[in-house]
């Protein structure tokens, strides 16, 4: 989209037109309306696009007639992280130094008096001025320019809170490390916290959070935050007044789309990883979140399960945990791996497709379904791991149980083949 282009779509012939076909095929649209050369054809498939995109990534926003450029769709943050971030920056002023599509800062503007949102692409401005407009938000100062320099212009302790989300993608290089965003949060460190007490920051879930604060001296808290079982974001909150030598406290938070209820793990102090001697009748998998935030253990000890073994985060357990945060499964029978007999427990169990899953296994997902032909499965796992002594091993478990229709526990493998 250009500027020319813009100005043609937020007319209100136009805006109807795309309403009208909101739902349809932009390459269909595209095609109905070729030669039309007084619509901007391209903007107008380009934005229909989008729109359809946002309806999830955007389910409440995207209800109003808001413009979008794609990039900005992709990288904006997804509605229901912005809401849960808004809840946990309570004040009366903040600036948004990584304005982008302004996903972010139409949540924080609900729970702030004023907001200023900055932005260096005068594309994104303009977009993002008519998007508040037609959502009826009104305490938004929008700036267009270097975020770090309009931050510098302004008096020390201007905001209650400073949020920032640094770009990771330049000139078409993606980087996950904190020094490589723009604006480079480490570098600007001092500078953030003589503007505002508090600072949150929104990394990528790909970030490695230990030692971060060698880096950000005034970290106190990490957030590892998924949606339906996806890590979408670690946000690092800073505070001016918190000791340089506290420790960081690190939290997992599992988020869903359609829901506002909010599962939070907190890590607590180290919790031991206690391995079972065997695998039991049922198998979990935690969030991704507190996976990446390290605090299965934490998990396991608060909600009485053992791990599978030293090295990787499934859990066990002879007893069913209900609103378990992951993933749960009733084990149907468990078994060392050995490649010259497992081919006779797949037929045993007429297993001709399952989904397959491997931690800490010498084959990848690829060899094993290669090797033995499997297909895909929804219902049907097969877990390739090791045991609590370390030896290769396979968990054939199923993902959705009704009632007693799954198949039982089997104790011994006395009904399987002996591999």
């Amino acid at each position: 989209m250009t500027h020319d282009e813009l100005q043609i779509l937020l007319q209100s012939d136009i805006q109807a037109l795309l309403a009208e076909y909101r739902t349809d095929d932009p390459a269909a649209f595209a095609m109905q309306f070729h030669g039309r050369k007084e619509l901007p054809i391209r903007a107008m498939a380009e934005q229909l696009a989008c729109q359809q995109k946002a309806i999830k990534k955007l389910p409440t926003l995207s209800k109003h007639n808001l413009l979008y450029t794609p990039l900005a769709l992709e990288q904006s943050s997804g509605e229901r992280t912005a809401v849960y971030k808004a809840s946990l920056m309570p004040g009366k002023k903040l600036i948004d130094l990584s304005g982008g599509l302004g996903v972010d800062s139409m949540s924080l503007a609900r729970v702030f008096q004023d907001l200023v949102y900055c932005e260096r692409d005068s594309l994104l401005c303009a977009v993002v001025e008519h998007n508040l407009k037609v959502s009826g938000i009104k305490n938004v100062e929008l700036k267009n320019g270097d975020s770090i320099s309009i931050l510098a212009e302004y008096p020390n302790n201007s905001f209650d809170w400073i949020y920032v989300d640094p770009a990771r993608r330049e000139q078409g290089q993606r980087s996950i490390a904190l020094e490589a965003g723009s604006p480079d949060v480490v570098a600007c460190h001092n500078l953030l916290l003589q503007k505002a007490p508090k600072v949150c920051i929104k990394a990528s879930p790909a970030l490695e959070i230990s030692g971060l604060k060698k880096l950000l001296p005034a970290l106190h808290t990490i957030i590892v935050v998924s949606v339906d079982r996806e890590c979408k974001e670690i946000l690092l909150l800073l505070d001016r007044a918190y000791p340089l030598d506290g420790p960081v406290q690190v939290n997992a938070v599992c988020l869903s789309s359609d829901s506002a209820e909010i599962t939070e793990v907190v890590g607590a102090g180290e919790a031991p990883r206690v391995v079972a001697v065997a695998v039991n009748e049922y198998l979990y998998e935690p969030d991704p979140a507190i996976i990446k935030a390290r605090l299965s253990a934490v998990l396991a000890r608060d909600s009485g399960l053992k791990f599978v073994n030293k090295s990787v985060d499934y859990l066990t357990s002879d007893r069913k945990i209900e609103a378990f945060p992951g993933r749960t499964f009733r084990v149907v029978e468990c078994i060392p791996y050995k490649p010259k007999s497992f081919r006779a427990f797949l037929e045993h169990y007429a297993i001709a497709g399952a989904s397959i899953q491997r931690r800490d296994f010498p084959l990848s997902a690829e060899e094993l379904r290669k090797k033995y032909r499997l297909l895909e499965s929804e219902r049907a796992f097969l877990f390739f791991t090791r045991d609590a002594a370390g030896h290769p091993l396979c968990i054939y478990a199923l993902r959705r149980f009704l009632g007693d229709e799954a198949a039982p526990f089997a104790q011994g493998r006395s009904a399987a083949p002996e591999c």
